[in-house]
């Protein structure tokens, strides 16, 4: 079989398209690679969606951490302090069990229970606990003689918020929520490995790795090569995330602007 057949076979074998048997023996370079590359696609939509829809979540919860209101504060600090608190891998072992628990009440739970949803909630409440830690921080940070000026202007309420609090907040807290985002694509890795399966073995980059070190008992070729892949969406993430830093920081001088540069460390 040449690399061409095996990309038309495996390429999108993770999403259910193409041979649906996995190899089982001579495992060649280009269907690992392949096959790894195929479950990116998942590890891309869980990072994706939950960044996304954790945004808009984080941000109300950091106003909410901000807020005067007691009941308001104190639910955002307990929610914060729940997912920040308790590691990814026990909750999504606690999720899918509760998932499956409501999944006997009501066959309307039943997408919980699998993957592409389930699992899905859980990045989202965890990316918006640490990404609302990362804004409210930012918010506390805001000058007030903007906020001084905002007032003198006139400006008050969402007009306000919407104007100079938010996009200011956004500026301050974006090359830490860079971080975030790339730590969130590296968690998604664990969504297979722990309690949600993959179902026909249609699985992210990590389980098709696995499944190789498994099978030729070298973890030294699949590993590397999934770590490759995540290298590659790391440069991409800094690039797109570096366009947005621009943008956020447009109306300021350029010698003022902070740049976001990706700098190697050797030591952690």
């Amino acid at each position: 079989m040449s690399c061409w057949e095996t990309l038309m076979d495996y390429g999108l074998r993770s999403v259910g398209i193409g041979e649906r048997l996995l190899p089982r023996d001579n495992f060649t370079l280009c269907q690992q690679v392949t096959l790894i590359g195929s479950g990116m696609i998942w590890n891309i939509y869980f990072g994706t969606l939950a960044l996304i829809s954790g945004f808009f979540l984080a941000t109300a919860v950091a106003v909410g951490k901000a807020s005067n209101l007691r009941v308001i504060r104190k639910a955002s600090e307990w929610f914060i302090f729940l997912f920040r608190g308790s590691p990814l891998f026990i909750q999504f072992f606690f999720a899918y069990f509760l998932f499956l628990s409501l999944k006997g009440v009501s066959p309307i739970f039943d997408p919980l229970s699998a993957a592409w949803l389930g699992a899905l909630i859980v990045l989202f409440l965890n990316t918006a606990a640490y990404s609302g830690e990362i804004f409210y921080g930012a918010l506390l940070s805001i000058p007030k003689g903007d906020l001084e000026a905002a007032d003198a202007y006139g400006l008050s309420g969402w007009s306000k918020f919407r104007r100079i609090t938010w996009p200011t907040m956004l500026r301050l807290a974006w090359p830490a929520y860079t971080n975030e985002a790339i730590f969130l694509f590296h968690a998604t890795t664990l969504v297979f490995f722990s309690g949600f399966p993959a179902w026909r073995q249609k699985g992210d980059a990590l389980y098709y790795a696995n499944y190789f070190a498994d099978k030729t008992f070298n973890p030294f070729v699949p590993y590397p090569i999934l770590a490759g892949f995540f290298i590659v969406l790391t440069l991409m993430l800094v690039a797109l995330f570096g366009l947005a830093n621009r943008r956020l920081n447009r109306h300021l001088p350029k010698d003022r602007q902070s740049k976001m540069r990706l700098r190697m460390n050797l030591i952690r």
